[in-house]
């Protein structure tokens, strides 16, 4: 397997090569746009991971490692407005440089491109792949729906929450790792593998993402801190929080979110003492641990060269490490 600097520059120079199209301008520049924003393409490269783990060519994957991000831009477009983010990898959200209509036509067209560019495959495993994709795009908007019901339902779980950053994040991550598997003509078993790997790798992801929003620095992190405080959504610190609070936090944390006369830089405060006191920085990181540790449990099983793993246990590393 090449190193990930390889396989990272390799994108590099893919994405440098991709050429939107120009007119009209109104649609596509929007699309120009997010892409130039770029952030880490992670799901690209595990698409290329997963072809180069089991030998396949690089080349005849391409094209899915494109659709991929496409695939993936356009769902965070959505996201965007829904959640009224305006901040995105430290730059104005496209509903915010443009407006919401812009977005969410400029994001439809990004999905029909994602189709377009992984059709591009050879007949055998064209199949498989858009099997495979068409199933995690409906998953993926199952997690979206999921994610919005949390708005105005009373009583959120945490396996409800877990099975929400499932569809909504971790089987993007998932599936990237098999779409190349399978161009590489892995077997059926090692599918299975790597798959249950990328599942486990983005359950550890977004509940780092969870942390990050609240207890993470916007300047490292690319997005605005609070936000979910202040939108009031139903992540895992919120859930578990309620879980652990006595009667008088629970009523005091239950205000704070829903209160008019706080500021915003007041609201975020107020409740990041409440889960300082209930210990959620620590419990997440915890249960953050548990998945990563269940993800290196699937890739020790895969049957691939030992230097491979320990080149893709570094790469796992490295994701979870986002700084603060």
């Amino acid at each position: 397997m090449h190193s990930f600097d390889y396989l990272q520059e390799k994108l590099n120079r893919i994405f440098a090569s991709v050429k939107i199209i120009s007119e009209p301008k109104e649609l596509y520049d929007p699309i120009a746009y997010t892409l130039s924003l770029s952030g880490k393409r992670i799901r690209p490269l595990l698409v290329l991971t997963g072809c180069d783990l089991y030998g396949g060519d690089l080349d005849k994957v391409i094209n899915v490692a494109i659709g991929i991000e496409l695939f993936h831009n356009f769902t965070l477009l959505h996201d965007d407005i829904m959640d009224q983010a305006p901040i995105r990898r430290g730059k104005d959200t496209v509903h915010k440089k443009w407006n919401a209509n812009v977005a969410i036509l400029s994001g439809d067209t990004m999905f029909a491109l994602a189709t377009e560019y992984i059709s591009h495959l050879q007949a055998t495993v064209l199949p498989e792949v858009l099997k495979v994709f068409t199933m995690t795009a409906r998953q993926v908007c199952e997690g979206q729906q999921y994610d919005m019901n949390f708005e105005s339902q009373e009583n959120v779980f945490l396996p409800d929450y877990i099975r929400m950053i499932r569809l909504k994040t971790a089987v993007l991550i998932a599936c990237s790792l098999k779409l190349g598997a399978i161009v590489a003509g892995a077997n059926a078993e090692e599918k299975k593998k790597i798959y249950a790997f990328g599942e486990n790798l983005g359950l550890a992801f977004q509940l780092q993402d969870d942390l990050l929003d609240t207890f993470g620095e916007e300047n490292k992190f690319g997005k605005e801190i609070g936000g979910d405080i202040i939108a009031k959504k139903k992540t895992f610190l919120y859930v578990k929080a309620l879980e652990l609070a006595n009667d008088m936090q629970r009523e005091a944390l239950l205000r704070y979110l829903s209160t008019l006369s706080m500021t915003p830089d007041a609201k975020i405060r107020r409740v990041k003492e409440l889960y300082r006191i209930l210990h959620i920085e620590e419990i997440t990181k915890a249960e953050i641990s548990g998945y990563f540790d269940k993800a290196l449990q699937c890739l020790d099983q895969m049957d691939v060269e030992q230097n491979d793993k320990k080149e893709l246990r570094g790469f796992a590393n490295r994701l979870l490490i986002r700084e603060y």
